[in-house]
């Protein structure tokens, strides 16, 4: 969410930013939410004198009361009581504006980063590097599904009898490399500085709101039946939402976490050829970085965010790619965003397993993170996640990448001490 004060000065760079995006249906909300701001602000001062008014008011009366003037201080409170009842109305008013604007802010997309590329979608993404060269052996690369029921690693059938399409059963090894990675991942973490945690699975609504946007909420999050509790997405929602409604301090600045969780989505219009794997599904496990930080170091971080995840991947002998993600693919609280891709030599092409957002300051807007800048005043800090590693996705580009022509998986010499020193499954 953009400063309102921002948009009120700046209306055309508000308009301008929602053109970049390719929201146009979006651009009368920028004068509407003007207006309404401008009632909203006229009302409180109605209200705020109305307030004065009513102070003199009862100061009167209680002198009137002193000096014995009892039937002028009684007509005082007539007057007075009818202060109260337009300042009921008026306080009604206020509150239902302040509501409407903050329904439409929560909707205009944040301002993007001036180095952002513009286009549509994620088909006009630019690729930024190559790490690692991509490699197509002379033999044929099954379907990942097929490299793991090999080896008695995977169970679909069975996993949609007893939840649907979009859940499995991991088994055996795989179970074990799946646990792997995930370990390896944490563990690669706390070296580079950061502090594990293991966040609450499950956030309140307020906390869902503040970390994303409304179309991705109705797109991803599983809600409780009968309660205010929402399944997490990403652990990134609890861990940042564990900065809800707090004074910081600058000095302690920034506050770098890795989190292990398991991940529900719902996945929406996720059918096809895809079903038939763990490429996109409703239930995963995932390792995850989070920095919270001030402004003026946000960018700094996103580069070593993204770079984590690079590394994380060569060290597993996996080549990747990342790819700047264009104005058109970006989510509306996102400034900047770089997507992390991994070699799939079946495909002959990358595909995404992780993505590095900055949000600059609207995650900590709307959730009020705010800190102390020991100096008297308060500024709103800024936010920023990355997937470290995502198993499922993970797991294909790791099969395909060390699968050898008899079927059996090579283990990169970093993951052996967490698959009990075994250099290869068979």
């Amino acid at each position: 969410m953009i400063d309102l004060k921002f948009l009120r000065e700046n209306p055309e760079i508000v308009k301008q930013n929602i053109k970049n995006k390719f929201q146009d249906g979006k651009l009368p909300l920028v004068d509407e939410v003007i207006e309404l701001d401008a009632e909203s602000r006229k009302t409180q001062q109605e209200a705020d004198a109305l307030r004065a008014n009513r102070n003199a008011i009862s100061k009167q009366i209680g002198g009137l009361k002193e000096n014995g003037q009892i039937e002028e201080a009684e007509k005082l409170k007539e007057e007075v009581s009818k202060y109260a009842q337009k300042l009921a109305e008026l306080e009604e008013k206020e509150a239902s504006l302040q509501e409407q604007v903050k329904k439409i802010m929560m909707t205009i997309p944040n301002i993007i980063d001036p180095s952002v590329p513009i286009g549509k979608d994620d088909s006009e993404n630019v690729e930024i590097q190559k790490y690692g060269e991509p490699f197509v052996p002379d033999f044929e690369i099954p379907y990942h599904r097929e490299i793991m029921e090999k080896l008695n690693g995977i169970d679909l059938d069975s996993a949609r009898k007893v939840a649907g399409n979009g859940f499995y059963y991991l088994m055996g090894d795989i179970a074990r490399l799946h646990s792997a990675v995930i370990s390896y991942a944490r563990d690669f973490m706390i070296d580079r500085g950061f502090t594990y945690c293991i966040p609450p699975f499950m956030i309140r609504s307020d906390v869902v709101t503040g970390v994303m946007s409304f179309d991705e909420m109705e797109a991803m999050m599983y809600k409780i039946e009968g309660e205010d509790l929402y399944l997490i997405g990403t652990s990134e929602h609890s861990m940042i939402g564990k900065f809800i409604d707090t004074i910081l301090k600058d000095k302690d600045l920034p506050y770098t976490l890795t989190s292990y969780s398991p991940c529900f989505r719902k996945e929406k219009g996720a059918h096809g050829i895809e079903e038939r794997g763990v490429y996109r599904i409703h239930q995963f496990e995932k390792q995850e970085m989070i920095v919270v930080c001030k402004p003026e170091e946000s960018m700094a971080w996103f580069e070593k965010l993204w770079q984590n995840t690079v590394d994380l991947f060569r060290s597993l002998d996996i080549p990747v790619r990342t790819l700047e993600c264009c104005s058109g693919d970006l989510a509306d609280l996102k400034v900047k965003s770089i997507d992390v891709e991994a070699w799939s030599p079946r495909q002959k092409k990358y595909f995404e397993v992780g993505s590095c957002s900055n949000l600059g300051d609207a995650q900590a807007r709307r959730l009020k993170i705010r800190v102390n800048d020991g100096a008297g005043s308060k500024y709103f800090a800024h936010t920023l996640n990355n997937t470290v590693v995502a198993p499922p996705r993970m797991l294909i580009a790791f099969l395909e990448n060390n699968l050898n022509e008899d079927g059996s998986i090579r283990i990169p010499e970093a993951l052996r001490p967490y698959m009990g020193g075994k250099d290869v499954i068979k």
